[in-house]
């Protein structure tokens, strides 16, 4: 029993969030808020300032991190896990007694975020379990269940936690309400969608290479699929039935129409004659003639007119570069024969993201805010330019951290970046040893030694131990 002790303090303050997550921004501020109005009109103070920074520091970026930690069995997921913990519940008493800006009771922030909570909560509680080691009895049946689920609600977190911090700054700003909903939750969605797609797609192409190969799919099955069942949707979800059409339904409900369309083409593509996967370029054009259609769709306001311009060219720019990426980079296969991805490769996702957010950006609220502080649309690109740069390096650190973790633990195994020699230092990935049984299906072999490259490897080994080299012109 003595073992517990450490753990269960940590535990109860973690479970102090329940009582206060129910009750998170409710303030007795509604009078200061004017009839119509969802926010009041005083700035948003320092305590507040306070809580966006701790939370975003909490759910941002350590918990994504302590999720990569965890999956890799680091040791430091859990001190990261706590440190998130403790700074995430100093955020809830920030937001709970901020004062300055009064927000409206029942504001998507604040409903939203006892399940947040909740989920913080339920990682900690199994997270404590395991860490326990309690193996004995009906322990041993329970476990397998608590480690599945703690790493799937783990995963899950982090977009959970996105989804908190867009809704917190749409509250703040006290956006998306009456008929500003609509188009407010089609340029959150899709500019996280395409976010999410830019993640999925760094994924594949550094650490998903293996999982691929054992899918037995090309990527363009799974892009096509989702294409295909996202047309669908907007076909008959971006009209109201009953109601008169407007030159935005024509729009979106045509965009969706060549989603599907080109989807179902995309699937049909991604199979060969024989079965086998075969890369196809639908998904890219898919994306470059939703960027041409998104840079001629003409805005009420000129300001929103270049931003949805600059987002469109943007977005036609990542279709047509992952085209190349496929067609001439790499030739209809999944990766480079040494399994290092070009520089290229960074192309594509890093304008999807650059995508998302100039797409979640440009929602008519917040370009009329903008365009009535005199900011001019230049600078705000740029800014929402430079966001994209932050988000992509922090992706590619999350994924440098998971595969290094994992590389060393299986030592002289092939893994997306290469792996360790015997002296500490890199060995080139084509000269790395050929793994066997399990390890075969989990790792991708990035390239077989050739015999002129063993006999070299093996010459500078005998010298390097003091052996005479070999002469030349000796007998055989």
């Amino acid at each position: 029993m003595g073992r517990i002790h450490p753990y269960v303090p940590f535990l109860a303050l973690a479970a102090s969030f329940l009582p206060l997550v129910s009750h998170a921004h409710d303030h007795k501020g509604d009078e200061r808020i004017k009839e119509g109005d969802h926010i009041s009109h005083e700035p948003i103070d320092a305590i507040l300032w306070l809580h966006i920074l701790s939370m975003t520091l909490a759910f941002g970026i350590l918990y994504p991190l302590g999720m990569v930690l965890g999956l890799a069995r680091n040791r430091f997921h859990v001190p990261v896990q706590i440190t998130a913990t403790c700074i995430g519940i100093m955020g809830w008493f920030l937001g709970h007694g901020h004062d300055g800006r009064q927000f409206q009771d029942g504001n998507a922030h604040s409903v939203y975020a006892p399940f947040l909570g909740l989920g913080v909560v339920s990682q900690v509680g199994m997270g404590v379990y395991l860490k326990l080691h309690l193996e004995r009895g009906w322990h041993g049946r329970v476990r397998g269940v608590v480690v599945k689920v703690h790493k799937v609600v783990g995963i899950i977190m982090p977009i959970a936690s996105w989804v908190q911090m867009i809704l917190g700054g749409i509250t703040a700003l006290g956006f998306c309400h009456a008929d500003h909903l609509g188009q407010c939750l089609a340029h959150f969605i899709m500019g996280g969608s395409f976010i999410a797609y830019a993640i999925v797609m760094t994924l594949m192409t550094l650490v998903g290479q293996a999982w691929l190969r054992r899918q037995g799919r090309a990527p363009e099955f799974w892009d096509s699929l989702i294409i295909a069942v996202w047309g669908f949707v907007n076909t008959f979800t971006e009209h109201r039935w009953g109601q008169p059409w407007s030159h935005g339904d024509y729009q979106h409900t045509s965009m969706g129409i060549v989603w599907w369309c080109a989807g179902l083409l995309g699937l049909w593509l991604s199979r060969g004659r024989n079965g086998e996967a075969r890369r196809n370029l639908i998904p890219s054009i898919v994306i470059f003639l939703t960027g041409w259609a998104m840079s001629s769709h003409v805005q009420h306001l000129e300001f929103s007119t270049k931003v949805h311009a600059v987002f469109g060219y943007t977005l036609m720019a990542a279709g047509l570069s992952r085209l190349i990426e496929i067609a001439f980079v790499l030739r209809d296969r999944t990766a480079r024969p040494n399994g290092e991805p070009s520089t290229f490769q960074h192309l594509p996702p890093y304008l999807l993201i650059a995508s998302g957010f100039l797409f979640m950006g440009a929602n008519e609220e917040q370009l009329q805010l903008l365009f009535d502080s005199g900011v001019d649309h230049v600078s705000y690109l740029l800014v929402l330019f430079s966001l994209a740069f932050l988000l992509y390096l922090f992706v590619q650190i999350l994924i440098f951290i998971y595969a290094s973790n994992t590389e060393e633990k299986k030592k002289g195994t092939v893994g997306s970046i290469g792996v360790r020699s015997g002296n500490g230092g890199r060995r080139r990935p084509e000269l790395a040893p050929i793994e066997t049984g399990r390890d075969e299906e989990e790792y991708e072999l990035e390239g077989l030694i050739s015999d002129d490259e063993e006999r070299l490897e093996s010459a500078l080994t005998r010298v390097g131990e003091g052996s005479p080299p070999l002469k030349e012109g000796r007998a055989a």
